[in-house]
């Protein structure tokens, strides 16, 4: 994962948590109500930072098999000659 893979997945959880937290604070309603509402987003924020985790750790095992065969490669080169 490259440095600005890692910046827009820090924006996206701190811009969700600011928005949830944002209309929370201006939502005119009972506490229980705001609760099952904090509760609905942070499951909603979840599932969304856990699907973009598992997409990106794909991507870093995949780059990492790819960056080890390439090794590998260099090596048996390396070897034969």
């Amino acid at each position: 994962m490259d440095n600005s893979t890692g910046k827009a997945l820090v924006g996206f959880i701190v811009g969700a948590a600011a928005g949830v937290a944002a209309g929370l604070l201006f939502a005119p309603k009972k506490g229980d109500e705001t609760r099952k509402e904090i509760k609905k987003k942070t499951d909603e924020i979840s599932k969304e930072v856990s699907a973009k985790v598992g997409e990106k750790m794909d991507e870093m095992k995949s780059y990492v098999k790819d960056l080890a065969n390439d090794a590998k490669t260099k090596f048996k080169k390396v070897e034969d000659a």
